[in-house]
């Protein structure tokens, strides 16, 4: 009988490793990083766990992250493409965040018409300046993170909340920024918690260590943003309407356009035109490009007129 179990045995050690050898490769590759073979999933994506959706992923697939992928030595900022300028005003009821569509490798135009401004969730947006690919992988990752806690946690994070799970985001990447691949967003919102529904647009900026700055009334990043600011140095004056604040955004990349290269400002003859979104106690809204184009083609008119603004 003993005799008999071996023989049984046997067959099936050796039907077992000829499924395996014969499996497909991907099937395989999915064994070998620790899934069930059986199909099931492991107990940490089944068990209750972190709110945060970054933290889960680091547990479960680290090599995702992008400021955990291996770079090889020595800098790589002109082999990516590069996001430039984006703007923010707080208006009276609410906030505006604009931002040009070029994106540049070295002195060459990568790309006219990147989109740089998304919104975060229902209440918040966020642009980004800095290598363009990182940037956007980095935006769509909060966006999950914002998401994912909401819906463990059946409730939304506060502004705050979500402007400090973005800087811890930034800080991962701090890697890769040293050597050169850096991402710098902007971070805007609409303060549900606000007492002062007239102060309820906040603005957060960020440093490459993931420092986060609150900043008041407006601000500007990426390469065109030192004459994007001081544009809008000149024309900000708190209260402003969503409509005006629209308006002085549009300027202010208008101006950057004129004295950085890597700015892209207006193309009448492509019909690209900047992203301009709101964020206001209905949510948020991406203006349509008729409305950008309305605006925007205003703007060149009264430059022509007056080229210094």
């Amino acid at each position: 009988m003993g005799a008999h179990r071996r023989v049984c045995a046997a067959p099936k050690i050796v039907c077992s490793s000829a499924a395996s050898i014969a499996a497909p490769t991907s099937e395989r590759d999915h064994v070998a990083t620790g899934f069930d073979p059986s199909g099931r999933l492991p107990a940490i994506f089944t068990n209750a766990g972190t709110s945060s959706f970054t933290q889960f992923l680091s547990q479960v697939a680290p090599e995702l992250m992008p400021g955990r992928r291996p770079l090889p030595p020595g800098t790589a900022h002109e082999l990516a493409p590069h996001a430039t300028t984006i703007v923010a005003i707080a208006a009276s009821d609410g906030v505006v965040m604009a931002g040009d569509r070029r994106a540049t490798m070295g002195n060459l135009i990568a790309s006219r018409d990147i989109e740089k401004v998304h919104p975060a969730d229902e209440y918040s947006l966020v642009g980004i300046a800095g290598t363009a690919g990182i940037g956007i992988e980095l935006m769509r990752l909060f966006q999950v993170e914002l998401e994912h806690y909401e819906k463990i946690e059946g409730a939304m994070l506060s502004l705050d909340g979500k402007a400090n799970r973005l800087a811890a985001m930034i800080r991962g990447n701090l890697g890769a920024a040293m050597q050169g691949l850096a991402v710098v967003p902007l971070f805007a919102g609409f303060d549900l918690s606000a007492t002062d529904p007239t102060k309820a647009g906040r603005i957060f900026s960020y440093d490459v260590t993931g420092g986060p700055y609150e900043e008041r009334g407006y601000d500007a990043i990426g390469s065109g943003s030192i004459f994007a600011n001081s544009a809008l140095k000149k024309r900000f004056r708190a209260g402003l309407t969503v409509a005006d604040a629209t308006r002085l955004a549009v300027e202010a990349l208008y101006d950057a356009a004129d004295d950085d290269t890597a700015t892209g400002g207006p193309d009448l003859t492509r019909r690209i035109f900047p992203v301009v979104m709101t964020a206001t106690a209905e949510g948020t809204h991406r203006l349509t490009d008729e409305e950008t184009a309305e605006i925007a083609n205003a703007v060149v008119s009264a430059r022509m007129e007056n080229p210094g603004g």
